[in-house]
């Protein structure tokens, strides 16, 4: 793995962190050569104010926030689902989630878990009840953009209709259809060896219909 994509966590063990308390630092840059010293001393400094023991820090170097694989991200979800967390505190939302909907799925997770979370710069902590409420409207704003895009989506593909522009897989040709429904009714070829017998030119599902139509169709 890139050394620009990985950081070691660091552990912090001055003493034995108070149950409730244990907390985990995630910090994401997003270039090799951006420093997380903000961050990190923004979020000690924080945890030290509200009485957090910080007990492992995670951050993600160079890894865009959209992208899927974030190791440290990912080592963070399990040390919340092995109960070795109480805490997850972050600088900011887009510090933490690629999106509204993995930041709602994150939260809920958490929320399941019984592990507060809280973004230092964004005033947001779900132990609070504005932090409550914020989880609320923030699955509001998920379920928000999902109609958005489906609405978007659909009126998109009505407009293209309106235009004579095929939507979806193109049709499989008359011919190759014909070579298909020959094959089923004149042999005993499995629907593998119809497949490979037209060279591959329709799918396995598209040639079973088709077959299972040719036999349906033909007469006893």
């Amino acid at each position: 793995m890139s050394a620009k994509e990985y950081l070691p966590g660091r552990k912090h063990r001055p003493a034995p962190a108070r149950y409730g308390t244990r907390t985990a630092l995630y910090l994401r840059v997003s270039t090799a050569d951006q420093k997380p010293d903000l961050q990190y001393d923004g979020l000690r400094g924080y945890a030290a104010c509200a009485g957090l023991d910080v007990v492992q820090d995670y951050c993600d170097v160079a890894v865009s926030g959209r992208r899927e694989g974030r190791p440290q991200l990912n080592a963070l979800m399990v040390a919340a689902r092995n109960r070795a967390i109480d805490c997850v505190l972050v600088w900011k939302f887009d510090r933490f989630a690629r999106s509204t909907r993995h930041l709602l799925a994150a939260l809920e997770e958490f929320d399941h878990l019984g592990v507060r979370f809280v973004s230092v710069q964004d005033q947001i902590d779900t132990d609070s009840p504005m932090g409550r409420a914020m989880f609320t409207i923030i699955g509001a704003m998920a379920e928000l953009e999902s109609s958005l895009i489906s609405e978007r989506v659909t009126v998109g593909m009505r407009a293209a209709e309106a235009r004579g522009r095929h939507l979806g897989r193109p049709g499989t040709q008359q011919h190759v259809v014909n070579e298909i429904e020959a094959l089923a009714t004149s042999t005993d070829l499995s629907i593998r060896q119809i497949q490979a017998k037209i060279g591959g030119r329709a799918s396995r599902g598209i040639v079973g219909e088709i077959t299972k139509r040719a036999h349906a169709a033909a007469p006893l």
